[in-house]
């Protein structure tokens, strides 16, 4: 399988998950700004023109990390990063990988892409933004309460996920060590030997 992506995108989550699960894949950098790649034109691998897409072995291609990660794991399900099919749990991992997605990586986003040109309306606009992101951390800090993990003693994809977004804020001027629980859940995970694996990989760690 392929994986495309940019370094320290959400495209990480899914490398993190490829790494947890020991395969054998290849990884191919996007340049998202003139939407090329290695291959050429990157439209023609994912019309959207966004990272992560995965070329699967057939030869099809799956966009949208979520789903990327739902499936990886589905390869593999005895090493347990997607909970049991039909169990409740499953469907609590899938609700954070959609609270992930909709209420995190996309508060993000704006603070990476602003077309607001005047000072005051850009401060505005980053601290509305840095707000609301504050609101969601406090959530999902006072769920996680003293667990390793977010589904609690098992890292699975929704800690990919997560891990990915939150390590965002030291671009951004969000602190998320200021909740002492996230501060060691982002440090437990970094330490992984597959994190730092696919974090090397794409060149964010020598």
């Amino acid at each position: 399988m392929r994986l495309y992506y940019k370094a320290g995108a959400c495209s990480l989550a899914p490398h993190i998950v490829m790494a947890e699960l020991n395969m054998v894949y290849e990884i191919e950098a996007v340049d998202l700004a003139n939407k090329t790649c290695a291959s050429g034109d990157y439209k023609m691998i994912n019309p959207k023109g966004s990272v992560p897409a995965l070329r699967m072995e057939n030869g099809e291609v799956l966009t949208e990390g979520a789903v990327i990660m739902q499936y990886l794991a589905d390869q593999n399900p005895e090493a347990g990063l997607m909970p049991k099919l039909g169990t409740t749990d499953r469907y609590r991992c899938m609700e954070w990988l959609n609270f992930i997605a909709s209420e995190v990586h996309k508060n993000f986003t704006p603070l990476f892409r602003t077309s607001v040109k005047n000072a005051e309306g850009l401060k505005e606009l980053k601290d509305g933004q840095i707000e609301t992101l504050k609101n969601k951390i406090g959530f999902i800090s006072e769920k996680l309460g003293s667990n390793d993990f977010l589904m609690g003693k098992t890292f699975t994809v929704a800690d990919a996920y997560l891990f990915t977004c939150l390590g965002w804020g030291k671009f951004v001027g969000l602190d998320v060590t200021q909740w002492s629980n996230i501060a060691n859940y982002m440090a437990r995970i970094a330490e992984r030997p597959t994190v730092m694996r696919a974090m090397k990989e794409e060149g964010l760690l020598k």
